[in-house]
């Protein structure tokens, strides 16, 4: 049956239903057929053809398949008939993506699906539809260059993308992700427990608390800055943000966005400022420590040396005044043994002759416990400490510190056990510690801790007792850039610990 809408015929029964059924599709409707001598007829050409080309049913009747081919835009000509003579050749679906320009609506996308089919006269005739497709290419170019601009922005931005999707309970990595990890830059899907199993131990409790909050509407977004282990062993510091973007009936979380951001360059000037800090404070409190005892302790033996001169002054006795110069020679003597004192403590912080070089430190404990065992045989000194360990120190003082500890922890040995000594050598946290270890009477740290490494600080009854030695010893570890703590317990015995910056 061939429906010849273009021309004034009477339509009745099915004829009538087809056309008001073609009359409300906006898509051209179209039959049409070349003859074995490649002369073209349109048997079927529905009323759109106004609208998809801006042609009337004499345009097509005059021109033909001219009319149609005249609208195609130059750059799509030759892909069109060449599409269309394969489709012909082959009697194959003809389907293409092509541009016209129209008087009015100017350029237009359109799209052709046909099927040819061969006739028992040698023609090929063509059914199909002609649609205009330009809003939908105009929404796929915008699509196109949204997600341009979207890589774009992820490949030249420092952050890491993720998108968790908590219904399949699995993470979408973005490249950037993978490269903080120092993984492969490739965006990945892979399960939430990746980065659950690589967060730093010390961090876990707040990462995972931070999250619940979040999860449970308590605050709008999460946020939580933490380490993570990268493929090569270390941990960078992350700041990690994520915000659920989708929730069912119960408010249950379904889906989760966020971003990562390797942050350890900052961080670590972060702990740089905060060490500074602290150094600043330190420095700040062992000089108001030491103006003081500079002038309680100066002056205390200024005023003992005037009221001795006072007294020789006044008195008259011979024997007398020699008591009162036996006096003066030893507030004489307490005066210069304070002097030494201060100035040590001054050389210590203006050395600058305080270089360090590697030094043996097991040659040097040995060489310790040979002095400290001359005059007591009952003393035992372990060494522990491989003769391969070296550490980055200055000479004199590593043999101060060593020595100061040693005659230390023999000064405060129990009265009931002879003294041992252990020293021990091991890394933490990528430094090297040395372990001081005694026997002795052990320190009440609550009570005394904060005060330990004060100056003429003392905290047992013993008569060599001066409160100098730990004081300085610190002095010096502190100007090799070094630090110290201090384990103790009372009746057992005390471990000093010396982390070298090296």
């Amino acid at each position: 049956m061939v429906f010849d809408f273009h021309k004034k015929v009477n339509y009745t029964g099915s004829n009538k239903v087809c056309k008001k059924i073609f009359e409300e599709i906006p898509d051209l409707i179209f039959q049409f057929i070349i003859t074995p001598d490649n002369y073209y007829v349109f048997p079927i050409v529905s009323s759109s053809i106004s609208d998809i080309f801006e042609l009337t049913f004499d345009d097509i009747e005059t021109h033909s398949e001219k009319a149609i081919f005249n609208r195609i835009l130059d750059k799509d000509k030759a892909t069109f008939f060449e599409s269309f003579i394969v489709a012909k050749k082959n009697l194959q679906r003809w389907d293409l993506e092509f541009r016209v320009s129209l008087p009015k609506k100017g350029e237009r996308w359109l799209k052709i699906s046909s099927k040819p089919e061969a006739e028992s006269d040698g023609n090929v005739a063509f059914y199909g539809r002609i649609s205009d497709i330009t809003d939908i290419k105009n929404q796929e170019l915008k699509l196109k260059i949204s997600e341009a601009r979207y890589q774009f922005a992820l490949e030249a931005s420092t952050e890491g993308v993720w998108d968790w999707d908590m219904r399949t309970n699995n993470v979408f990595y973005s490249s950037q992700s993978m490269k903080i990890l120092d993984l492969e830059s490739m965006d990945i899907f892979d399960s939430p427990e990746r980065w659950d199993e690589i967060v730093h131990p010390d961090d876990l409790a707040k990462y995972y608390s931070d999250i619940h909050e979040h999860f449970e509407n308590k605050i709008p977004f999460y946020e939580n800055y933490h380490r993570v282990m990268t493929s090569s062993g270390k941990y960078k510091w992350i700041l990690d943000r994520g915000k659920v973007i989708e929730r069912d009936a119960n408010g249950k979380p379904l889906r989760v966005i966020g971003t990562h951001t390797d942050i350890s360059a900052q961080k670590e000037k972060e702990l740089d400022l905060v060490k500074t800090m602290q150094l600043f404070r330190e420095q700040n409190s062992r000089l108001l420590n030491f103006s003081h005892i500079v002038s309680h302790n100066l002056n205390t033996h200024a005023g003992n040396i005037k009221s001795i001169l006072d007294f020789i002054d006044d008195e008259n006795d011979a024997d007398d005044k020699q008591t009162m110069l036996s006096h003066l020679r030893t507030v004489s003597n307490d005066l210069n043994k304070t002097i030494v004192n201060l100035t040590e403590i001054v050389a210590i912080q203006n050395d600058l002759d305080s270089y360090k070089v590697p030094l043996q430190l097991h040659f040097y404990i040995n060489r310790t416990a040979e002095i400290v065992n001359l005059n007591d045989k009952k003393i035992t000194v372990i060494n522990e400490v491989s003769d391969e360990v070296l550490v980055n120190f200055n000479p004199a003082y590593l043999e101060s510190v060593l020595l100061n500890f040693t005659t230390n922890a023999l000064k405060y040995s129990h009265p009931s056990r002879f003294p041992i000594i252990k020293f021990s050598f091991s890394t933490q946290n990528n430094s090297s510690v040395l372990s001081i270890t005694d026997n002795g009477l052990g320190l009440d740290l609550m009570k005394y801790g904060e005060q330990l490494f004060g100056m003429y600080k003392t905290f047992h009854n013993h008569e060599d007792a001066q409160g100098i030695g730990l004081y300085i010893t610190k002095n010096q570890i502190e100007a090799m850039k070094g630090n110290i703590t201090v384990e103790s317990e009372m009746g057992v015995g005390t471990t000093f610990k010396i982390i070298f910056s090296d």
